[in-house]
């Protein structure tokens, strides 16, 4: 455990990039800023847009198409989360497809998970605001989303042409495309895969669901931890697991204590600004950083305007629910890889040393 706990410290980021980090503190500043004078709820879903699109780095050979459908993928997420959030079924079947979502992105690359991950937060955002805000159509939600988006897009645009390059790079051929993601696809064995993604579809399944049957607000405290927890894990670790749902559990109590301190939405802007432009700029790319710095950041932009930080038992609810459900479908899963494991594995993971 305490092996575990070292290597998932280890902070793999590049050399920072403060282009792609200016652009997302100006993408989420002006809506920011526009919500803290008007006190309109819509403004919130143009900074998330914002920093979603915000992800991509537009001076990557594929950033921009990145950018696209981190934008317009995103967009949809929300404003479906938002539409299905009065319906249990409906609910429960959005999270089901994105948990199985969820799990063939990651078969196919760490950056494809990173993709999935951000999907999943719009999904889970969408659903947890229904009913907070000034706005009460999942067709506005997306459409505001989209505009953060664009605005972004505008200022990656500008970024290529102040460097001389193109507006929009040459894309390579998809046959290329096609052999990195069968070669990903085929580092993994089939009925580890299958496994992980029935406890991403049962995991996303029950979490949507939850948000329904407790009736709380802030449902998206429960649905991202539970979300954030679903990674795949090759050597089948059982603490690997509940180290991932803890530390959601520990960042999640971190962030109520600082908003319980805070309480003023001028004074939370203020403070959540750099943070996201210095998260930006040296973005991890370990896969579980990653999710907990994105992770941090879409909780913060949701929460910056709001007024009921007095009541921190909301969030601590919805978070130990989505832990507890969390914690269940890792050892379902546990479980199941010990019962069904590869009989082509097991002389090699016998080998000691491996």
């Amino acid at each position: 455990m305490r092996t575990l706990f070292r290597r998932s410290l280890r902070w793999h980021a590049g050399p920072p990039a403060w282009g792609p980090a200016l652009m997302a503190g100006m993408g989420c500043g002006l809506p920011l800023m526009l919500g803290l004078f008007t006190s309109h709820s819509g403004f919130l879903w143009a900074a998330t847009g914002a920093f979603q699109a915000a992800l991509a780095n537009p001076f990557h050979r594929l950033g921009m198409l990145r950018m696209t459908l981190l934008t317009g993928l995103g967009a949809l997420c929300a404003g479906i989360g938002f539409w299905a959030a009065s319906h249990p079924m409906l609910s429960l079947s959005c999270f089901a497809l994105m948990g199985l979502l969820l799990a063939l992105l990651q078969r196919y690359g760490v950056e494809l998970g990173k993709l999935g991950v951000g999907l999943a937060a719009c999904l889970c955002l969408g659903q947890g605001q229904a009913g907070l805000g000034n706005l009460h159509n999942g067709l506005a939600v997306g459409a505001l989303f989209a505009i953060g988006g664009l605005w972004v897009m505008l200022l990656a645009f500008a970024l290529r042409g102040a460097r001389g390059l193109r507006l929009w790079p040459l894309m390579p051929r998809l046959g290329g495309f096609s052999r990195v993601l069968r070669r990903h696809a085929q580092r993994l064995p089939q009925r580890l895969w299958l496994i992980h993604a029935a406890a991403c579809t049962l995991a996303g399944a029950l979490a949507g669901v939850a948000v329904n049957l407790s009736g709380l607000p802030r449902g998206y405290w429960l649905t991202l931890t539970v979300m954030t927890s679903l990674q795949m894990d090759l050597d089948s670790s059982l603490e690997r697991g509940i180290q991932r749902c803890l530390g959601s559990l520990a960042g999640a109590l971190i962030l109520i204590g600082v908003g319980n301190w805070l309480q003023d939405p001028a004074l939370l802007v203020a403070c959540m600004l750099p943070l996201i432009v210095l998260s930006r700029a040296f973005i991890a790319q370990h896969y579980g950083l990653f999710v907990m710095q994105t992770t941090l950041c879409f909780v913060l932009l949701a929460e910056s305007l709001s007024r009921d930080w007095h009541l921190p038992e909301l969030r601590l609810y919805n978070t130990l629910l989505g832990t507890v459900l969390a914690v269940a479908v890792a050892y379902l899963a546990h479980r199941a890889r010990l019962r069904w494991k590869d009989p082509a594995r097991q002389p090699d993971e016998a080998r000691p040393g491996e």
